[in-house]
C-alpha cells in the first residue's frame, strides 16, 4: 500500500461523505420546508478535494508507462511462460493472412 493508494481510499471517503452530508441536508430542508439551492459551501469544499485527492491518486497509483516503440529494449520478451501448451501457432488467422497475400500479388 503506497502513499497514492491511501490518498485515493481518503478521496473515496470524502466524496461518500460529501454526498451524505448533501442527502442529509436535503432532509432537514424537507422538514424545514425551505427549497433547496445547492449545498452548503462546506459540502461543496470537501467534493472538490476529494475529486482532487483521487484524481492525483488516479495518476500516481497504475505505475510506470511502458514503453510503445518496438525497437525498444523494454518491450523484448526475456523468457517465455512455463506453460507452452497454451501457445498455439495455427489458427484460422493464418489462412486469412494467406488469402489477403494472394490477391495483393495479382
Amino acid at each position: 500500500m503506497g502513499l497514492g493508494f491511501i490518498v485515493g481510499t481518503l478521496g473515496v471517503v470524502l466524496l461518500s461523505h460529501a454526498a451524505y452530508s448533501t442527502i442529509q441536508y436535503r432532509g432537514l430542508l424537507k422538514i424545514m420546508e425551505e427549497e433547496f439551492s445547492g449545498p452548503p459551501i462546506n459540502v461543496l469544499l470537501e467534493l472538490v478535494l476529494g475529486f482532487v485527492l483521487c484524481v492525483y491518486a488516479g495518476l500516481t497509483v497504475p505505475g510506470k508507462f511502458q514503453s510503445i516503440h518496438p525497437d525498444s529494449d523494454e518491450n523484448r520478451i526475456v523468457s517465455l511462460p512455463e506453460n507452452l501448451d497454451f501457445m498455439i501457432f495455427n489458427h484460422r488467422g493464418r489462412v486469412v493472412l494467406s488469402e489477403s497475400d494472394l490477391k495483393l500479388k495479382l
